[in-house]
């Protein structure tokens, strides 16, 4: 199973494409609320209904951890958080946008490997920082924002499913 997480202020052109493009693929995803509300307000006042609480899932059967950006207070829900590191520990996939890297940076989880993430949380991806729009590197997938949520979309596509799905949602896309 994949998880994609949700908290107030989430960006909803990361969050919704990425599930939207995953869904197509075939990808068993679940959206996951870290706040202990089902219903999320985006930035942009869009309530999104996710699929389960934080404290509803045990996380056993994860494959990918997915962090749209937006949400300036991820780093500070303890449970994500330990989720993310042991996923990392385990060389599992993660994938964060736009300021969500900022948050792999925060907790060690880009150490040794190469990110990307929106202009001015740079810092705070310390020597990981390669600038660039979608970048892999080992375990972690990273993109700069929010007008590349479709290509970072097909890159966790490409990553879960192969090329094939993913250039057949491509094409189905019209992209």
């Amino acid at each position: 199973m994949n998880y994609l997480f949700l908290d107030n202020g989430f960006e909803e052109i990361e969050a919704l494409t990425t599930v939207d493009l995953l869904r197509r693929a075939g990808v068993e995803l679940t959206t996951v609320a870290i706040r202990g509300a089902i219903e999320v307000t985006g930035s942009h006042q869009i309530i999104v209904h996710a699929d389960r609480l934080f404290e509803d899932c045990d996380f056993a059967d994860a494959e990918t951890l997915i962090l749209p950006g937006g949400a300036a207070h991820l780093e500070n829900h303890e449970g994500l958080c330990n989720l993310l590191k042991k996923h990392n520990a385990e060389d599992k996939l993660i994938a964060a946008i736009c300021y969500a890297p900022s948050v792999l940076g925060r907790l060690g989880i880009l150490e040794g490997k190469q990110a990307t993430c929106y202009p001015g949380f740079e810092n705070f991806l310390g020597e990981s920082y390669i600038g660039g729009l979608v970048v892999e590197s080992k375990n972690v997938i990273t993109a700069k924002g929010p007008g590349l949520s479709s290509d970072f979309a097909f890159c966790l596509i490409e990553k879960l499913k192969g090329s094939e799905v993913a250039d057949a949602v491509y094409d189905a896309a019209q992209y």
